[in-house]
């Protein structure tokens, strides 16, 4: 499956999942090199879709890759976003992130967090601003911290 069809496949099956619950939403499909970006759009199925703690919503993202995994599609990441949550949230962890790193750079002593993978991209991704800041992760699974410190 090429890249264009990959695209097509991923909005449509997610489309396909939303008509389950008696809604027609229309799914806005894009992508970069290699993520497919879906965005659905706010509507009554909102907590249903996303789920406490983005758990739904890392499972649904979890079947469609998998359904374009198992069709040799051209790129199987998928990224959903339910009426911009995960831009709202992008922008929280963001916000949190530079006091963070204020207060690292106030104390001088190491910042350790645990947070998600996505969520830790995001504060790895703010600090690349900030010449004196470095962050790195350390453990396994659900016990791996995230760590802002001084260079």
């Amino acid at each position: 499956m090429n890249r264009e069809e990959s695209i097509i496949f991923a909005e449509k099956l997610v489309e396909d999942i939303i008509s389950f619950y008696g809604f027609n939403l229309e799914v806005k499909a894009t992508a970069d090199d290699e993520v497919i970006q879906l965005s659905i759009p706010s509507s009554e199925l909102n907590s249903i879709l996303i789920g406490r703690k983005f758990d739904n919503l890392r499972s649904l993202q979890h079947i469609v890759s998998m359904a374009l995994l198992i069709r040799n599609a051209e790129i199987n990441r998928v990224n959903i976003d339910v009426a911009d949550t995960k831009k709202q949230r992008a922008l929280q962890i963001s916000e949190k992130a530079e006091r963070w790193i204020k207060r690292v750079r106030e104390t001088g002593e190491p910042f350790k967090v645990g947070l998600n993978p996505a969520d830790r991209r995001i504060v790895h991704k703010t600090a690349q601003d900030y010449s004196d800041i470095e962050t790195h992760s350390e453990g396994e699974g659900r016990e791996r911290i995230l760590i802002i410190s001084k260079k």
